[in-house]
């Protein structure tokens, strides 16, 4: 098997800092610029899996460039070049502290919770008499705090505005970004067969302007339905055929791990990492229409290191 990306430590001229995330490795040049380094990492639960995924780190970086490209004319966003497959280079905003997740359907965390008996979910009412994968009347908001370790928390859009989080000028705009860049995902989606289920996005501020900053559409913050025969399965109470990153989750459940204290990873065997890239392809090939061209892994740190420093060298 290829050898996955797990960890970067690259010096690029102009480095100030070196943010690493749960996937991707934020390299800071000059206070100006972000060098995104999208890694084979795999996360689940909030936890980093001791394995990477082979190309993982291409379809990531590749799906959200189409979609930040698409996506432009609504909102600004943080994208100035996508010099080698696994990276992307953008202005540096001021994140904010929350991630405006938006859900079309009762899946996932949402469904979690009202199985659970809630019926609010981040201070949002959700109907009565819904059952998994309905969809919901109108798409609910449920945003979340970001956390730097752990898990993220649910938190209501008053519990933002008050705490100061987001001043409630900025939220309005946020939230309309929101619903419309999750419109034009979702008509992008139904063109390619599949239904956009829930998403998250992350916006900053640079110069007073909001931004959209990091991924969007992408399988590890997104969640796809296959729209042929969606209707039959929900008639007949069956799981949905989804695209996304909840089939892991399903096999660590199965496997006893859901990030809980004391539970251990279980370990992730060489065919079920092959699985997982091929449903990374998959998603890829499905929401793009294109072929999935696998980049060159026999040194792929030198090729990204080679391909920055150039792009560098322009601006």
């Amino acid at each position: 098997m290829e050898e996955a990306i797990t960890k970067t430590q690259f010096d690029f001229p102009g480095l100030k800092d070196l943010y690493q995330g749960k996937v991707r490795d934020v390299y800071n040049i000059d206070d100006k610029y972000l060098v995104m380094v999208v890694s084979d990492r795999i996360s689940a639960f909030d936890v980093v899996l001791p394995r990477g995924i082979p190309y993982k780190g291409q379809v990531l970086n590749q799906i959200a460039n189409k979609f930040l490209d698409a996506t432009a004319d609504i909102v600004p966003n943080w994208k100035l070049s996508s010099p080698d497959p696994n990276v992307t280079i953008g202005v540096k905003a001021e994140p904010f502290k929350v991630e405006m997740v938006i859900r079309g359907y009762l899946t996932g965390h949402a469904w979690r919770e009202y199985k659970a008996g809630k019926r609010t979910l981040s201070g949002v009412p959700m109907p009565e008499g819904m059952k998994e994968h309905d969809r919901f009347p109108n798409p609910i908001i449920t945003p979340a705090t970001k956390a730097e370790e752990g898990h993220d928390e649910d938190i209501s859009r008053e519990d933002i505005i008050s705490m100061g989080l987001v001043s409630e000028e900025d939220y309005v705009l946020m939230e309309d970004y929101t619903y419309k860049l999750f419109e034009r995902g979702t008509i992008m989606a139904a063109e390619k067969g599949l239904i956009l289920v829930d998403t998250k996005y992350e916006f900053g501020k640079r110069d007073g302007k909001i931004y959209l900053i990091d991924e969007i559409h992408t399988p590890d913050s997104s969640r796809y339905f296959y729209a042929d025969g969606y209707e039959q399965r929900q008639a007949r109470g069956a799981g949905q055929k989804q695209l996304s990153k909840e089939f892991v989750r399903e096999w660590l459940m199965d496997h006893d791990f859901q990030g809980l204290v004391g539970q251990v990873l279980p370990e992730m065997p060489d065919e079920f990492v092959r699985e997982v890239t091929d449903r990374y392809v998959e998603l890829y090939e499905n929401i793009t229409g294109e072929e999935f061209v696998r980049g060159d892994y026999s040194d792929i740190l030198t090729r990204i290191e080679d391909n920055v420093n150039n792009f560098l060298k322009s601006v």
